[in-house]
């Protein structure tokens, strides 16, 4: 029986990054959402105390990647959503008889899985929800739940205090986690600085999505 599951829902390349359209052409944000995908993937196939992960995708490239890394696959048809995706994973056979569940986006490519394995091993006893916020403390970049199915994902703008409300209310530890590597997801041309600036710093992250932004950076 698994121990922890890595649940990775990504959407369709063509629907990713709407809003950095006003900068960054969709050819462009199609590489980016692609790079940084391969990159989460690469990183959580790392993380030291993750028995399987479970990828939830329509895009039939993370597909083929997924299964070429050894990842379960749902495929997503509907691309509801993030929450929708993530409930989805949850609702897989691996993770319904794994003791906790990690929840992360597909764009947060500087993931450390020296970070993850920390969270992993200093997880609190069941019933309990890691919440890792973003870097402005107002959207979620990561869950840990455990069991699976402790609360029901919402993800979205003023998710952090959401997940922090609905671990409360069902009685479970809640803890906030602050992981540098998943605090950098990318919504807004801000977000892809402090990307840039992140990758700048590590050398051996990423390596596809260093090279999606320095070609962009080339295109102007």
């Amino acid at each position: 029986m698994p121990g922890a599951v890595a649940i990775l829902p990504i959407k369709r390349f063509e629907a990713a990054k709407q809003r950095l359209a006003h900068g960054v052409p969709a050819p462009a944000r199609r590489e980016l959402a692609a790079a940084m995908a391969a990159d989460v993937l690469e990183a959580l196939g790392q993380v030291g105390g993750l028995d399987a992960i479970v990828v939830v995708t329509g895009e039939p490239a993370v597909a083929e990647l997924a299964e070429a890394a050894g990842a379960e696959l749902v495929r997503d048809e509907r691309d509801a959503g993030q929450s929708a995706a993530a409930l989805r994973g949850l609702e897989h056979p691996t993770a319904r008889i794994a003791d906790r569940a990690l929840l992360v986006p597909g764009d947060c490519p500087a993931l450390e899985p020296a970070e993850i394995e920390l969270l992993l091993a200093g997880a609190a006893p069941a019933p309990s929800v890691a919440v890792i916020p973003d870097r402005h403390e107002t959207g979620t970049n990561g869950l840990l739940l455990s069991p699976p199915g402790a609360i029901a994902p919402a993800f979205g703008p003023g998710s952090f205090a959401r997940h922090v409300e609905a671990g409360r209310t069902v009685g479970a530890a809640v803890h906030v986690e602050r992981l540098p590597s998943l605090a950098l997801d990318v919504d807004t041309p801000g977000d892809l600085a402090a990307l840039r600036d992140a990758l700048a710093a590590l050398p051996r992250a990423a390596h596809r999505t260093r090279a999606a932004l320095e070609r962009l950076t080339a295109a102007g």
